[in-house]
């Protein structure tokens, strides 16, 4: 079974340079578009448990669900480089029809995925204390966190596993399989939160043993698909090869400068958190409940993000300065097409998705008021999720790392400047320089990437 979103070879480059647009369209929807899905069934679910927290007895239940989410934001979203970093070293092993080089990379990313996770686990009490303290919130609203997260936390080990499956599928194009996997899991998260919350009882940490039973059952689902979908022919794998120092260097590299810059754009959401989380358990709570319009859009524009990386990293495994230049322009013009269509759908429809998550009559005033910023963001967003995804593929991670340094200098004196005199209204202005920062930061940095694409490519992650 060929499940790669293009039948053809994995960059055909005899023929890239002389195609014509419309070939790249769809190429790039063929690609982007079960990537969407796949994505948009992240923020469902966390819809799916903010409509349930929120209609528990009180705000602190929300606020709770939502401090918990925060904290795993950090703890897993902060490794997000085993699925970033591995998409764009497999892409550019796929690129180049390195078989090899496909199993090694996996290998490698997936045993750097339990170490990192038994860490998680041997540490989480005085983490989830940390963070939970660090965040704020009132005492039941952080009573209801630390449930949520006791609960959560014992698949860690699984949850950073399924990070380098997706990362996989998505190097090698196999769109269709990375939509499965992420609708199972989905599907299987929000049956038991139903059955936990509201059969069993067990409240916000119901929510929480949800997820973890959730990502326990869909990383025996993706390792069953790795094994049959696994490159044949190899030779038995060797240990001086799968720990060769110059692979493990750049492995070693390209994640950290990832795990800079994502430590930097959740330090942004957290001090966000934290300073919504001092006006107040309502505007905590509202906050919480409108970063859900947030991270659905985000989810959704990802989709063109991660075709830019896999067509990216393909493009440079061949060298191919022609497909890179297609690959980009396309991704980046049905990127901003999509983030236009968010933005049209929560200025029409905001306040309708706002009643249906809460019933909580303070929360839904207060998220109605700063509505506008939400509906506003798509636009503003989009070019630094898109840009994310050009460097993540051609790992070029030393500029992300840079660009995300920079962003968050922005929202740390915006949100200095703005949120004393303005409150919330302030926060969230302050988010969206943040987010105009890490697109024009990367923009400036793209035009000496693509002068770098070609025959004279240099693979180091500098």
């Amino acid at each position: 079974m060929n499940d790669r979103a293009d039948d053809a070879a994995p960059l055909d480059t005899a023929s890239t340079a002389d195609a014509v647009p419309t070939r790249w369209h769809r190429r790039v929807l063929t690609l982007a578009f079960p990537i969407v899905l796949a994505n948009l069934t992240q923020p469902i679910l966390g819809a799916v448990d903010t409509a349930v927290a929120g209609h528990l007895d009180g705000a602190s239940y929300l606020g709770g669900v939502a401090l918990g989410g925060l904290f795993f934001s950090f703890v897993f979203w902060g490794f997000g480089f085993l699925r970033m970093g591995t998409t764009g070293l497999v892409a550019q092993s796929f690129g180049a029809d390195d078989q090899a080089g496909l199993r090694m990379n996996i290998v490698r990313a997936m045993l750097l995925a339990f170490a990192i996770g038994a860490i998680v686990l041997a540490l989480q009490a005085p983490l989830i204390d940390f963070a939970v303290r660090t965040i704020g919130g009132s005492d039941d609203v952080q009573r209801h966190a630390r449930a949520y997260c006791h609960a959560r936390i014992w698949a860690a080990p699984l949850a950073l596993g399924n990070y380098v499956v997706l990362g996989w599928l998505l190097g090698t194009q196999r769109v269709r399989v990375a939509l499965a996997t992420q609708v199972f899991i989905n599907t299987a998260n929000i049956a038991a939160v139903l059955l936990y919350v509201y059969a069993f009882g067990w409240g916000v940490a119901g929510i929480g043993a949800a997820t973890a039973t959730a990502d326990a059952l869909g990383f025996v689902f993706g390792a069953v698909l790795l094994w049959q979908m696994r490159p044949r022919g190899l030779p038995a794998l060797e240990r001086a090869a799968l720990f060769d120092s110059s692979a493990l260097r750049r492995m070693v590299t390209i994640n950290r400068d990832i795990f800079v810059r994502t430590m930097c754009l959740l330090g942004a959401f957290g001090w966000f958190a934290h300073l919504g989380a001092k006006q107040g358990d309502a505007t905590l709570a509202a906050n919480a409940l409108l970063l859900n319009f947030q991270t659905f859009m985000g989810y959704g524009l990802d989709g063109f993000a991660h075709a830019a990386e896999a067509l990216v990293g393909a493009a440079i495994g061949a060298r191919n300065r022609e497909a890179f230049r297609q690959a980009v322009k396309v991704t980046l013009l049905w990127s901003a097409l999509g983030a236009l269509a968010f933005s049209l759908v929560y200025w029409l429809t905001g306040t309708w998705i706002i009643e249906r998550l809460t019933d909580q009559a303070a929360v839904r005033a207060t998220a109605e008021a700063y509505l506008p910023w939400t509906a506003l963001s798509p636009v503003i967003s989009v070019w630094g999720f898109l840009l994310d995804g050009v460097f993540i593929g051609a790992t070029r991670t030393r500029d992300l790392m840079t660009s995300m340094v920079v962003s968050l200098g922005v929202f740390l004196g915006a949100s200095w400047a703005l949120a004393g005199t303005h409150g919330n209204h302030g926060l969230w202005a302050a988010l969206l320089l943040f987010m105009a920062a890490r697109g024009l930061t990367l923009a400036r940095l793209l035009p000496r990437l693509a002068r770098d694409v070609g025959p004279a490519w240099s693979r180091s992650p500098a």
